[in-house]
């Protein structure tokens, strides 16, 4: 299974995120959205699960956190993260559901590293370009011998 990673789009839906994406099974899309219809543009690409950022507005009512099972593994989505401190809060979270990958944005960097048996995965960001940092999106390429991460610029 190919899941596609995307975070920060911040209400601009790159014009290069369907040739990006093309092919994944899943969408998740970890927080900071902008406007619903980023995620109604994200699902003519496959099925999405998203949560919202703190530049989101509450009347939108994006979920804060998700667990979802995909390719036989749990994941947990959640817009800010530090995997290093993660917090009390996500902690007791963490302990009760035992996610295989947890997934976040805020920080517009991308991040990969497992942390406690715990992959910590940031896409980067797939808003409009900022201080010249550098664009992306990410894919998780799910088999049964693992998870493999491929960035993907944009």
């Amino acid at each position: 299974m190919i899941i596609g990673v995307v975070s920060d789009t911040h209400n601009f839906f790159d014009p290069e995120l369907p040739r990006l994406l093309h092919g994944v099974h899943h969408i998740l899309h970890a927080g900071d959205i902008g406007q619903p219809h980023i995620i109604v543009e994200l699902e003519q690409l496959a099925p999405v699960t998203a949560v919202g950022g703190n530049t989101d507005d509450g009347g939108w009512h994006y979920h804060d956190t998700r667990i979802l099972e995909l390719a036989g593994r749990k994941f947990l989505v959640h817009h800010i993260v530090d995997p290093h401190a993660p917090g009390e809060a996500l902690e007791e979270l963490v302990a009760r559901e035992r996610p295989e990958v947890i997934v976040f944005g805020h920080t517009h960097k991308p991040f990969c590293e497992r942390i406690g048996g715990i992959l910590y995965f940031n896409p980067g960001y797939a808003g409009k370009s900022r201080f010249n940092m550098p664009r992306s999106i990410a894919l998780l390429h799910c088999t049964e011998n693992g998870i493999r991460a491929e960035y993907r610029g944009l």
